[in-house]
C-alpha cells in the first residue's frame, strides 16, 4: 500500500547518521514537507509535493513530525509497584539500605517468582501502550526481576509475547545478573555460575534474548564478573548492554568496552578515564560503545545526574532511556525524560531530540532501520500537536505533545 503524508509543517530528523559532540546540536529539517510510505517504509522524503500524488493521501495540516522515539533500557516487566520504597527514599532511606534490607531489585523479584506468566504479560500491556500513546515506537525490555532460571525464562518469554502483539519493535534483554539473591550473598560467584550454566544456555536455546545485560557496580556485581558472563554469551553471540557506574567509579564503562559492549547504561560516575576509553571504544572495529543517561534514576534516587554535558562536550555521542522500573524510575515517557535532561543536565532540546531518535537506535544497533527520515527506513512517526514540538516536551513538565502515532505508516489508535 502506498500513502502520501502532506502539508507537513516541518519534518525533523532527516539527517542518517549518528550525532557526535557538537553535530548533536544540528538540526535536519525538511519545510512544508511530505513523506511517500510504500508498504510501511519511507519510499520519499522532500519539499512541495511528489510528482505523483497516490490515491492514498492525508493532509497533516502544517503539524510537525518527528521519527519515533526510541527507549533503549527499560524494565517494564514487574508484578508489582514499589510505593512503600518510595516512601522509604522520602523519608532518607538510600537505595543501598533498602536493598540491603531485602528490598528493591529483590524484593520486586520475589513478588514476580510467584505472579503468572499471564498476568505480567496483562500487565505489560497496559505499561507498552502507555509509552506509544506518548511517542516511544521501539522498547528494549529487560528480565532481571526473576533470579532464578525458571522466572528469568518467565520474563524473556512475557517479551517475547509482547514482540507478537504489538507492531512496534521490542528488543529483549538477558538481565540474570541484576543482584544477588539473598542465599548466594555469601557466594556471588556461584550465583554467577548459575547465569553462565543454567540460564544462559536457556535463552539461547529458546532465542529469548537480543541482548545480555549484566550491573556492574558496587554492592552487585564485580567487572571480573561481569567479564565472566559477558564472555560465555559470546558464544552464543548474544551482545552485551551494561549497567554501569550507577553508583559509584567501579570500572563498569572500562569491561563494557573491553567486550565491545552496545550501550553502557547509567553513568552517574564519570572520570577522565572512562570518558578516554568512550572515546577510544569508536576507533575500534566493533564501532563503539554508546553512553546511555538515565536521569529519572537520578531524579527519583536523588542521586548525581550523569555529566552528560560533559560527555558531549567531550564529541561522544548521547543517549537517553527511561530506564521504566517499579522502583528506582517509575517512568513511561521519553517526553518526561527530555524535560529532566534539560533541566537538571543542561542538556539543549536539540541534542535530546538525537539522544532519543537516531543515537537511541545506535544503541540498540538499528539505526539502519529507525531514528530517522531515510529512504528505506520504517515509517514510524510522530504527529505534534505543538509546531515548536522540540522546545514545548521539556517546557511543559508531564504534558504529552504528541498527537498522533504511526507505526509502518498506520495509525495506532
Amino acid at each position: 500500500m502506498e500513502v502520501l503524508f502532506s502539508e507537513i509543517g516541518k519534518l525533523i530528523g532527516t539527517d542518517n547518521e549518528i550525532k557526535f559532540g557538537v553535530k548533536m546540536k544540528e538540526l535536519g529539517v525538511l519545510s512544508n514537507a511530505y513523506l511517500l510510505v510504500q508498504d510501511g517504509v519511507i519510499a520519499e522524503i522532500g519539499e512541495g509535493l511528489p510528482a505523483e500524488i497516490p490515491e492514498n493521501h492525508i493532509k497533516l495540516n502544517g503539524a510537525e513530525v518527528l521519527p519515533g522515539f526510541v527507549d533503549s533500557h527499560t524494565h517494564l516487566i514487574f508484578a508489582k509497584p514499589r510505593y512503600n520504597e518510595f516512601v522509604l527514599k522520602i523519608k532518607g532511606a538510600t537505595y543501598e539500605e533498602i536493598a540491603a534490607a531485602g528490598g528493591g531489585i529483590l524484593n520486586s523479584a520475589k513478588i514476580l517468582q510467584g505472579t503468572p506468566e499471564d498476568q505480567l504479560f496483562d500487565d505489560a500491556i497496559l505499561r507498552v501502550e502507555s509509552m506509544i500513546r506518548a511517542g516511544t515506537t521501539a522498547i528494549e525490555i529487560k528480565s532481571g526481576y526473576g533470579l532464578t532460571p525458571d522466572a528469568e525464562l518467565k520474563m524473556l518469554r512475557v517479551v517475547k509475547r509482547l514482540k507478537e502483539y504489538f507492531p512496534i519493535i521490542i528488543r529483549s534483554t538477558f538481565l540474570g545478573a541484576h543482584a544477588i539473591p539473598v542465599e548466594y550473598k555469601n557466594n556471588t560467584d556461584e550465583y554467577v555460575d548459575i547465569v553462565i550454566n543454567q540460564m544462559l544456555p536457556e535463552v539461547a536455546k529458546e532465542s529469548l534474548a537480543d541482548h545480555i545485560d549484566v550491573f556492574c557496580d558496587t554492592g552487585f556485581f564485580t567487572p571480573e564478573q561481569t567479564d565472566k558472563i559477558l564472555k560465555a554469551a559470546i558464544k552464543f553471540q548474544i551482545p552485551a548492554k551494561i549497567h554501569g557506574n550507577e553508583l559509584g567509579l567501579t570500572g563498569g564503562v572500562q569491561v563494557a568496552v573491553e567486550n565491545e559492549a552496545w550501550s553502557v547504561d547509567h553513568l552517574e560516575y564519570l572520570g577522565s578515564d572512562e570518558i578516554a576509553c568512550l572515546k577510544d571504544s569508536f576507533n575500534k572495529q566493533y564501532g563503539g560503545t554508546m553512553p546511555v543517561a538515565l536521569p529519572g534514576t537520578s531524579y527519583f534516587l536523588r542521586i548525581p545526574y550523569s555529566d552528560a554535558r560533559t560527555i558531549i562536550d567531550n564529541d561522544l555521542p548521547l543517549v537517553l532511556a527511561t530506564d521504566y522500573n517499579p522502583g528506582s524510575s517509575p517512568v513511561h515517557s521519553l517526553q518526561t525524560i527530555s524535560a529532566l535532561a534539560c533541566t537538571y543536565m543542561r542538556i539543549l532540546p536539540e541534542e535530546v531530540f538525537h539522544a532519543i531518535t537516531i543515537n537511541a537506535a545506535r544503541a540498540l544497533r538499528m539505526e539502519s532501520l529507525i531514528g530517522s527520515f531515510t529512504v528505506g527506513k520504517r515509517a514510524d512517526f510522530l504527529v505534534m500537536k505543538n509546531k515548536d514540538s522540540l522546545y514545548s516536551m521539556p517546557y511543559y513538565l508531564g504534558q504529552n505533545q504528541v498527537s498522533r502515532v504511526f507505526v509502518e505508516g498506520l495509525e495506532i489508535k
